[in-house]
């Protein structure tokens, strides 16, 4: 007769951390030195934790990074229903514009953005997260580009402009401005830009 070691009967312990001040710990790791950048011993002496708490708690290091972007946008699901319901197409660049600007430089966190610049280049071992980024960008870019097309449709903006060419002109400056931020670019600067594309906004 098979028997039933402890370990498979003894009731799971509590978590000896708090988990969401972990992954706020993991996410400024990933943010300064980027997802390949990052080992698993970099991130357990951030989070205070141990590998097995890590990988108990989070899964990955790849699902532990993927949960950090989320937490980084707020949760990209929020970030889209907000979109989806900006007053206008122009509120909603306008918004998400000026966010970058200011999340690429904090005052205490690092330069630029984590969802935009944390895995430009990679290696092949790391395409699936790549991959997973920019489903994550286009899924933003699709609903800018659907808030867009609903007030072209109302007239409200010049017909002769695509909305996939606008909502990707916004995602452009985006990522520009994090290029931008981690060579130094102060918020002052990215707010400059910011209003210049908005002046440059289509209006009918």
């Amino acid at each position: 007769m098979k028997t039933v070691s402890n370990s498979a009967t003894r009731p799971g312990r509590p978590r000896s951390f708090d988990r969401s001040q972990a992954l706020e710990a993991a996410k400024y790791v990933f943010w300064a030195q980027g997802y390949e950048g990052t080992s698993v011993a970099d991130l357990t002496r951030a989070m205070k934790i141990t590998p097995p708490s890590l990988y108990a708690a989070f899964g990955d290091k790849r699902r532990l990074f993927i949960e950090a972007v989320d937490d980084y946008l707020g949760g990209a699901d929020n970030l889209v229903a907000a979109i989806a319901s900006a007053p206008s197409a122009r509120q909603a660049a306008h918004d998400l514009l000026h966010a970058a600007a200011d999340g690429n430089t904090g005052a205490h966190t690092p330069a630029g953005c984590l969802l935009a610049s944390s895995i430009v280049s990679s290696s092949a071992a790391a395409a699936d997260v790549r991959e997973s980024l920019a489903l994550i960008r286009r899924r933003i870019e699709v609903a800018l580009r659907d808030r867009i097309a609903i007030d072209a449709a109302a007239g409200l903006l010049t017909r002769d402009i695509p909305p996939e060419g606008l909502a990707g002109h916004v995602f452009a400056v985006v990522q520009g401005m994090s290029t931008l931020a981690k060579d130094g670019a102060d918020r002052a600067k990215l707010r400059l830009i910011v209003d210049t594309a908005m002046r440059v906004w289509p209006q009918d």
